[in-house]
């Protein structure tokens, strides 16, 4: 176990270019081949991170001072997606079920149930902690790990099923052979059928056009991604009276962060395209009547100019509806700079309209708010089962960008509380 957590530690930055270059070896790709390939994943995500961190570290303190301005004084804290990571890695059930979920691709694949070969294994900490939720609700160790088992073989099919369409949408993307079992975004995807529809259905609604490329054609400069960055720097640093030189510095960071983002992207995308085509091409040879997917993480997706600039309008809007909704006793802290990656799988069923992107974000962020309040005290339980001692300065805590705060994590946690109390 100690082996297993040391190896987990060490990130997505190192665990991706062994896992690929691994890969790259098993399907008999040259071995310096497969160590560029796999250094590039390395180097694609180190550089992601870094303007994440960027992005973050910007971001953090002006949402803190947004909501000491507002003077939010609600009991359940938002620590972050960091923080529930550790939770999910940290679980009791975490080996059991990862085991479980290799076996369960292997044979889904045999099947031919999916053709989702899931190499983002940094990510199954999403699908644990609903898993650590579920345990820390029930005390039942094995309808922790059936339900774990369940959620993650639906999610599976569900990147088949919405591949195609994540690919047509975003057509500057290569995307062929990758699909995305990432369930934190994955169950935003009815969100965002659902505010198109509304928009599409509203006269002068579904008249609004905000695409990144109707946005930047009509505006010029002023429409790019870095100016665009540098105009919501500069009015969130203002929401959170910020100095004059704080609110340039807030302005250039964010503006950075959306400039550098597609870039290092772009070298990460490299070393995965190396590999993915080096894969699908032996297994056509291997399997002619079959088509196989890659899976990875959204951050593949995040740098697009729809989702980022949702992501960082709804920081503000989030903050308001946490003081506004009534019941609800989330205080949005740690992930609200993380918001865009809730819109990573919404966008292409919005048609990356930013303007319907916000509608179904706002609908998300509701939805999330009352899922957290409902669920704090298991997950609060769940953090202390993992040993996270960070916790303790809280009185109750849950994330808000997250699998248990979805609602299929939530359906999950209740029906699974249902079961324990009748058996």
């Amino acid at each position: 176990m100690a082996f297993i957590n040391s190896i987990i530690g060490l990130g997505s930055s190192v665990m991706m270019p062994i896992i690929f270059f691994i890969v790259g070896l098993i399907f008999r790709m040259h071995p310096a081949k497969a160590f560029k390939a796999g250094m590039l994943v390395g180097v694609g995500f180190t550089g992601v991170s870094m303007v994440i961190n960027l992005m973050l570290g910007a971001l953090g303190p002006a949402s803190k001072a947004m909501v000491e301005r507002l003077g939010l004084k609600l009991t359940v804290t938002d620590v972050g997606w960091g923080t529930a990571s550790t939770i999910g890695w940290g679980s009791p059930i975490m080996l059991v079920a990862v085991v479980g979920f290799l076996v369960i691709n292997a044979i889904l694949l045999f099947l031919n149930l999916t053709k989702t070969v899931d190499l983002d294994i940094f990510n199954f900490w999403i699908f644990l902690l609903v898993g650590a939720v579920i345990y820390a609700g029930t005390n039942n160790y094995w309808i922790a790990i059936i339900a774990d088992w369940i959620i993650y073989t639906l999610t599976l099919i569900i990147a088949d099923i919405t591949q195609p369409i994540i690919q047509k949408k975003f057509p500057n993307k290569d995307l062929n052979g990758i699909s995305f079992p990432h369930l934190t975004c994955l169950a935003w995807v009815p969100f965002g059928i659902i505010g198109n529809w509304i928009c599409e259905h509203i006269p002068g609604l579904n008249k609004i056009q905000l695409d990144p490329e109707t946005i930047n054609k009509k505006l010029g400069i002023l429409g790019e991604p870095i100016s665009f960055g540098a105009i919501i720097g500069v009015l969130m640093g203002i929401l959170a009276n910020y100095s004059f030189s704080k609110i340039l510095t807030l302005g250039v960071n964010i503006a950075a962060s959306m400039y550098l983002l597609p870039i290092v992207v772009n070298v990460l995308v490299s070393g995965l395209v190396m590999v993915k085509d080096h894969v699908n091409a032996k297994l056509k040879d291997w399997f002619p009547k079959r088509k196989f997917y890659i899976g990875m993480d959204t951050a593949l997706l995040i740098d697009d100019p729809s989702v980022l600039s949702t992501g960082l309008l709804l920081l503000p809007l989030a903050i308001i509806l946490a003081f506004l909704l009534p019941g609800n006793k989330v205080l949005p802290f740690a992930d609200l700079a993380s918001l865009m990656f809730l819109f990573a799988l919404v966008a292409p069923f919005c048609n990356r309209n930013i303007f319907r992107m916000l509608i179904s974000g706002l609908l998300i962020i509701i939805t999330i708010f009352y899922i957290g309040t409902s669920i704090a005290p298991e997950f609060t339980k769940a953090a202390l089962q993992a040993n996270v001692t960070s916790i303790k300065s809280f009185s109750s805590i849950t994330n808000i960008v997250g699998s248990a705060t979805t609602w299929i994590g939530w359906i999950f946690i209740k029906v699974s509380e249902w079961i324990a109390a009748i058996i």
